[in-house]
């Protein structure tokens, strides 16, 4: 098995030079999602995607989302027809002065994971475009995989370098503190379906190559029935601020997550932070079950967006609802926490961090 870097291809907007191997791993940081933000990129849902049979219900809630990110920042809008789109976006009250629309082919809407990922290399951002496989071949990709390009090509983004990686490598797979610890999951990142001439020592040295990554904690165990990811650690576990851990629990024997989850929360225990000391640990509320046409869905609260100010949190018309976003407060208390109805993102087997991705300050031009 190969454990060489994966080529890659370096393109810059003003030049042609090229980062050193020393550069990439010695200059970058991700920075963590609670870190200032320019504004975030949606994707929106059209006929030819597979929310065609319930668009309505599913452009309701983009509009819920939109709506509460340009309280607090600019909405960068991926859409199939921007007419169309701006008179729907007007009709739910949405102010079109601080939405930026873009007419760009998609597959699906699944922005977190074909969207860019942001670096900081010397405290300059830079734009990293993963390759995207529709989560491993599952689903056709090729559109999705293009939008950062076309995005950069319609100059959406500041006069920033722009790198394609050939990495196959989605935004929901990884976590970052902003200080050089990575979370992310086996299932996911040594998936044979994604990158299958690396192993484990190969991907984190991809990680640290990439990202600047100190350290990887990897997670063994968690997954929800219905996810298509091959458990994104965004559904299940997410860093906080201040050593903090929210992660998705399961307190009920019944469940089929219940061990899954039970392993997971004691790994999260045995996690130590770099000072070596433990997480603080906040578990999140387990929702009923919820199905659709016999199938059940991954509802979690754990897919919730961090941008400047406030979280918005995925909400299910749950009992467990209002306990949800009291924990996410607890990690977030300096944040106005917005609770929005994901009922009808589930039934793509989807939530709310899965549609967006952030752009961190300066991405924007």
């Amino acid at each position: 098995m190969s454990k060489k870097p994966l080529l890659h291809r370096l393109i810059l907007l003003e030049s042609k030079a090229l980062l050193t191997d020393q550069e990439h791993c010695m200059s970058r940081r991700l920075p963590a999602e609670w870190e200032a933000q320019d504004g975030v990129l949606l994707a929106w849902p059209h006929k030819n995607t597979d929310w065609e049979p319930l668009l309505a219900d599913v452009e309701a809630t983009y509009c819920a989302i939109i709506g509460a990110i340009l309280r607090f920042e600019t909405v960068l809008l991926v859409v199939d027809c921007a007419p169309t789109v701006s008179v729907k976006l007007q009709s739910a009250g949405i102010d079109l002065d601080q939405v930026r629309l873009y007419e760009i082919p998609t597959d699906d809407t699944w922005a977190r994971d074909f969207g860019p990922l942001t670096v900081m290399n010397d405290n300059a951002p830079r734009l990293l475009d993963f390759t995207f496989t529709g989560w491993g071949g599952k689903f056709p990709a090729t559109q999705d995989n293009a939008v950062t390009r076309a995005l950069a090509k319609q100059n959406a983004f500041a006069r920033l370098p722009l790198e394609t990686v050939d990495l196959i490598l989605e935004g929901g797979g990884i976590e970052s503190d902003g200080h050089g610890t990575l979370l992310t999951t086996t299932a996911c990142l040594l998936n044979p379906n994604r990158n299958a001439q690396l192993d484990r020592a190969a991907v984190e040295a991809e990680l640290t190559r990439y990202f600047g990554a100190k350290r990887i904690l990897w997670l063994n165990h968690g997954y929800l029935a219905g996810d298509d990811t091959d458990s994104h650690i965004d559904t299940l576990a997410r860093l906080a601020p201040k050593d903090t851990l929210v992660y998705q629990s399961c307190t009920d024997p019944a469940d089929e997550h219940y061990a899954a989850l039970q392993a997971m929360a004691a790994e999260l225990r045995g996690f130590r932070t770099m000072e070596g000391a433990p997480y603080r640990l906040l578990p999140l509320p387990w929702p009923r079950p919820r199905y659709d046409a016999g199938d059940r869905l991954p509802a979690t609260y754990a897919n919730f967006l961090i941008i400047n100010g406030a979280v918005l949190v995925p909400t299910y018309a749950d009992p467990a609802d209002a306990a949800a976003l009291a924990v996410v407060a607890a990690a977030f208390p300096d944040r106005e926490i917005i609770g929005i109805n994901c009922c009808a993102l589930i039934r793509q087997h989807g939530s709310l961090h899965c549609v967006t991705m952030q752009l961190p300050r300066g991405v924007l031009r």
